[in-house]
């Protein structure tokens, strides 16, 4: 070997022993690479195929809760006593799906009910497609189609709404369901297209009680409910 190979040789080493004390060695204990997407996700940023439409009652910026093992007794302290078909059936629900809270649904139930009775009232198809099943949307289109056709019109007026309560819950299949009663006052009139009243008192008052169900295929991305049922008493 002649001195120049002898030189490179040692340089070579030389350059290899400065390049693994700057890079270090594998161990199989690195940290991966920071994943922004993963943490967007456990952050709970909002997905962006998810647009909020009035009438929601679903919050998607909410964080999932842990479902809870063993139910406490007073996990529906205010909404139920346990033990009975309410409980069992929020119970259901939660297992299935952790986001879902029945308190925050309720407050949403509200102010769905108030905008399904106006859209009604209105005539409003677009408001009400976006909230009802196709089922009921037939039947309320069906009624707004009538009053076309008389050319009357309905004038709706909410004074209060003074109870929303949970009164049946269900899973059935991969779809919960919940049903709501309401109690409120409000003033209802509908006129010709003379103005002469046809049906209502737009002096009254009157107290009204409905009865609706709402529901929600839990395994979809869609975190609204829509009516699929409505009574009164």
């Amino acid at each position: 070997m002649d001195i120049y190979t002898i030189i490179f040789l040692a340089l070579a080493v030389f350059i290899f022993v400065r390049l693994r004390a700057v890079l270090g060695q594998r161990t199989g204990n690195e940290r991966p690479p920071f994943d922004r997407t993963a943490r967007n996700a456990v952050q709970g940023v909002p997905d962006s195929n998810v647009i909020p439409v009035p009438g929601k009652l679903i919050d998607p910026g909410v964080p999932s809760q842990t479902v809870d093992v063993a139910p406490s007794a007073d996990r529906w302290k205010g909404l139920t006593e346990p033990g009975t078909a309410l409980a069992r059936g929020l119970d259901a629900i939660v297992a299935q799906d952790s986001s879902f809270d029945p308190r925050h649904f309720i407050s949403g139930a509200r102010s769905a009910y108030e905008m399904i009775v106006l859209a009604f009232a209105n005539g409003d198809r677009r408001a009400l497609r976006d909230l009802l099943s196709s089922d009921v949307y037939d039947s309320f289109e069906t009624v707004i189609k009538d009053r076309e056709r008389h050319e009357q019109k309905t004038e709706t007026r909410f004074v209060s709404i003074d109870k929303a309560e949970l009164v049946g819950a269900d899973l059935r299949d991969r779809t919960a369901q919940l049903t709501v009663r309401f109690v409120s006052q409000m003033v209802s009139v509908t006129r010709d297209k003379a103005g002469a009243i046809v049906d209502g008192n737009p002096d009254k008052v009157a107290d009204i009680t409905d009865i609706w169900t709402f529901a929600r295929d839990i395994t979809s991305r869609d975190p609204n409910w829509k009516l699929v049922g409505t009574g009164s008493h």
